[in-house]
């Protein structure tokens, strides 16, 4: 494998896992960095004010920082990326009126012809309530008005999007109650499922013993 992505909503553990995996595997790490958005704590303060000029801003950002892998570089080291390039139409779908995606969609498609697909997508997954208490916990400033049901919306489109998910090979982790920061257990089964997965979709549950769970 050569691209992997580690996708989820906001506060359900994707930068952390990455910056692990990277250090597992050697890889490098492409990191999204939504604080440099100047638009941001004004969407969170404002959705329908700033969502477009926020909604643009990550689209360029993360073109930009995905065009860097060639798909057809033989000789380019593993990279881990903490998000998918579709997330961004995902956020625009969820965040903007009419019109406003009407002309996001005709930049997206100008912009995103080049961009690499993954081999493999993590998607983390974790119910609102866990979501908004890990968001509040590690303080962002910038995060203190998102709201519950701005996450539940999050979390419909994720569900919907990797439902009908097919492009890459998959993997489902219950993120609700694991810590890969903390827990080298959970972290440990994590790395142990991975090196067994080949391709299709697969679901991970961690266990309060040694074993990894298996799919399903």
């Amino acid at each position: 494998m050569r691209y992997i992505a580690v996708e989820g909503p906001i506060g359900v553990g994707k930068t952390t896992l990455a910056q692990r995996l990277a250090e597992s595997l050697g890889s490098d790490l492409m990191l999204e960095a939504p604080m440099q958005n100047p638009f941001l704590e004004k969407f969170y303060a404002n959705p329908s004010q700033a969502a477009l000029s926020t909604q643009l801003y990550f689209l360029l950002q993360r073109t930009q920082q995905l065009q860097t892998l060639q798909q057809n570089d033989m000789f380019r080291p593993v990279c881990i990326a903490d998000y998918l390039m579709e997330k961004d139409r995902l956020f625009a779908e969820v965040t903007l009126d009419h019109h406003e995606l009407a002309l996001y969609e005709q930049l997206y498609q100008h912009l995103t012809i080049d961009v690499p697909t993954p081999d493999l997508v993590i998607y983390l997954q974790a119910p609102v309530p866990v979501l908004h208490e890990r968001i509040l916990k590690r303080g962002i400033a910038a995060e203190r008005n998102i709201s519950k049901e701005y996450l539940h919306r999050l979390v419909v489109a994720y569900t919907d999007f990797f439902h009908r998910f097919e492009a890459a090979t998959l993997l489902i982790v219950n993120a609700a109650a694991v810590d890969f920061a903390r827990s080298e257990s959970d972290y440990g089964q994590l790395l142990e499922f991975l090196s067994r997965m080949r391709g299709g979709r697969h679901y991970f549950n961690p266990l309060p013993i040694s074993s990894a769970a298996g799919d399903r």
